[in-house]
């Protein structure tokens, strides 16, 4: 039997159960995957909760989306991946597992370099970053403002951008700063006077935002330095960003992903392992919590109380 999170009620992270669940089986067009680390998002804990409404819980529902791990079985019809090869899987429910059956186009080989904890680490945050900069058509000369940039989507954003020849600002608190200027950006720290810090920090002016923050700050900064509104955009405050003029990527928007903003997203998984590989990004870590103690992970991201990408060992 595998094993795997799940449950059966929204709530705290309480609601959260390991069970054993039958083996997986690769349908066709599907691989079996034994999850060597699942990444753990804020959009876990958001549908956990009920904060991101889904449909009624009619059975036990898997939770977790990113994860890595190895092949161990191929579906019929499967071609270009081989039992023993190690695979990211993304955008697909149920990574807070020991085992999982994947679609094929929801997994991207790793390359040797690539640990498992770091690509359960690349497809949400990764994903979200390299779309909405390709969204937002950041590019060589652009000066970015990111909001949030010490998060994982912010750290993403960070070094896409930078890797594009754009300059860039990022707000976090103080203890972080140091992380974020590593990856390339001048950081400011949020709360009041921000505005005036990045303008400081960006005498040329600031030409494209993205909010990963979600705060009224955020989006009013963002409003009051960038002229094009269609190159704001939110990935946090989908609801509301059509009353601002702003774009919005998810962060429960009403207005769906494009299929090519979906494509964005898959490709970005491939772009970040040849990344990390060549030692050109970084992903970084943070604890690394058995399986069974997914709600702790849970809680720790609802107290903000862990630095870097939170990872489930199976």
């Amino acid at each position: 039997m595998a094993r795997a999170i799940v449950h059966t009620e929204l709530g705290s992270p309480d609601v959260l159960r390991l069970v054993e669940v039958p083996d997986p089986v690769a349908a066709p067009g599907e691989v079996v995957v034994r999850i060597e680390a699942a990444g753990v998002n804020p959009i876990d804990v958001k549908q956990r909760s009920g904060q991101r409404p889904l449909p009624p819980i009619t059975e036990p529902r898997h939770v977790g989306f990113d994860g890595a791990g190895t092949i161990t079985a191929l579906g019929d019809d499967v071609t270009g991946f081989a039992v023993g090869e190690r695979v990211a899987v993304h955008d697909t429910r149920g990574t807070y597992a020991t085992s999982l059956a994947v679609p094929v186009g929801n997994i991207t080989r790793m390359l040797d370099g690539v640990t498992a904890a770091e690509g359960a680490g690349i497809g949400i945050p990764a994903g979200t970053a390299y779309q909405s900069l390709r969204s937002l058509a950041v590019r060589k000369g652009d000066t970015l403002l990111v909001h949030a940039g010490s998060g994982s989507v912010g750290q993403a954003a960070v070094q896409f951008a930078v890797l594009w020849g754009a300059t860039v600002i990022a707000t976090a608190s103080p203890e972080r700063h140091e992380q974020v200027r590593a990856l390339g950006a001048t950081p400011v720290a949020y709360g009041e006077g921000l505005l005036e810090r990045v303008r400081d920090a960006a005498p040329q002016g600031v030409d494209v935002a993205l909010d990963c923050a979600g705060t009224d700050e955020a989006i009013r900064v963002s409003l009051d330095l960038v002229s094009d509104r269609d190159r704001i955009a939110t990935i946090v405050r989908g609801p509301d960003a059509a009353d601002f003029g702003i774009q919005a990527y998810s962060g429960g928007s009403p207005v769906p992903l494009t299929e090519e903003q979906l494509a964005w997203r898959r490709e970005a998984v491939g772009v970040t392992i040849n990344l990390v590989a060549a030692g050109d990004f970084q992903i970084e870590l943070g604890p690394e919590l058995p399986l069974a103690e997914a709600a702790r992970a849970h809680e720790l991201i609802e107290r903000h109380e862990a630095d870097g990408k939170i990872v489930l060992i199976p």
